[in-house]
């Protein structure tokens, strides 16, 4: 776990000792190992790659959701195939890397099977990067595109109130050399997580990553996150993408939309998120 930043106060991890630290933390807010295990996984991939606002930091909002109750700690994801080249795994309310994790072999079978194929992952809380997953289908020698919505955060261009998800998109291509062509970026300006780390070091935000509640530019983190909404990145091209993330990865797979989510987490406090991947 490096940096390319120096901090007072910072502490060094390897990775073996992110991987630990992250099972301990799971595992002590009652989160079953086969769950633990699996996210301990994408974490150290992303202090792994640098990418700190989905490692440990990520951490802190799975510690939140366990305690709140949200999600099902010890839920066992159910994979129903639902064609020879379509396969869905309703999570049960739990994690998604566990449910993607069993569904991805039947992902990798029926690819090469048919040429072909596609995963939903139904009824699951989605917290992490894509790139991880589309790489270990990338492990196998296939191309991957993977996507989710999640909460209704980011107006479209022109907006003023949050309509769409960070809804983040993921593509892989197997190389010969062993390491795969990946690209994992929201369609937001910025992942959310990066905006609160802004908001945690007291940082000033970039414009055009957010406005406040006129639909002004904004570069306070806490009014973004809190009053205003997030921005696209490239205005209406982003915006495009992201309607199509909502309606490939929602409604298609019959889940919800980014707004659906966010008032079912605002009226229960259990939004759901969904995940859609397809291989080849």
């Amino acid at each position: 776990m490096t940096s390319s930043v120096s901090h007072p106060n910072t502490i060094s991890l390897s990775l073996d000792e992110v991987h630990a630290l992250a099972l301990r933390v799971l595992t002590h807010h009652g989160l079953s190992d086969a769950h633990a295990q699996a996210i301990a996984r994408v974490i150290v991939a992303g202090e792994r790659d640098e990418c700190h606002s989905h490692g440990v930091f990520r951490l802190l909002m799975c510690a939140k959701s366990l305690k709140g109750g949200k999600v099902a700690c010890a839920a066992v994801p159910r994979v129903t195939e639902r064609s020879a080249a379509v396969v869905s795994v309703d999570a049960q309310g739990g994690f998604s890397q566990l449910a993607f994790e069993l569904g991805s072999q039947h992902l990798v079978e029926k690819a090469r099977r048919t040429g072909i194929a596609a995963l939903a992952v139904n009824n699951c809380f989605h917290f992490s990067a894509l790139w991880p997953e589309v790489e270990s289908i990338a492990a196998h020698g296939l191309a991957a595109l993977a996507m989710t919505p999640s909460h209704s955060w980011v107006a479209p261009t022109g907006g003023k109130r949050g309509v769409f998800g960070t809804n983040p998109i993921a593509f892989s291509w197997p190389r010969p050399s062993g390491h795969p062509y990946v690209f994992d970026f929201a369609t937001s300006a910025v992942a959310r997580g990066e905006i609160e780390l802004y908001r945690r070091s007291g940082r000033a935000l970039p414009l055009g990553w957010g406005i406040d509640a006129s639909g002004a530019p904004s570069t306070d983190a806490a009014t973004v996150m809190q009053q205003g909404a997030m921005l696209t990145f490239g205005e209406h091209k982003g915006s495009a993408l992201s309607t199509m993330i909502e309606l490939l990865a929602g409604p298609l797979i019959g889940d919800l939309t980014s707004m659906e989510s966010k008032a079912l987490d605002d009226s229960s406090g259990g939004g759901v998120a969904v995940r859609l991947f397809m291989a080849s």
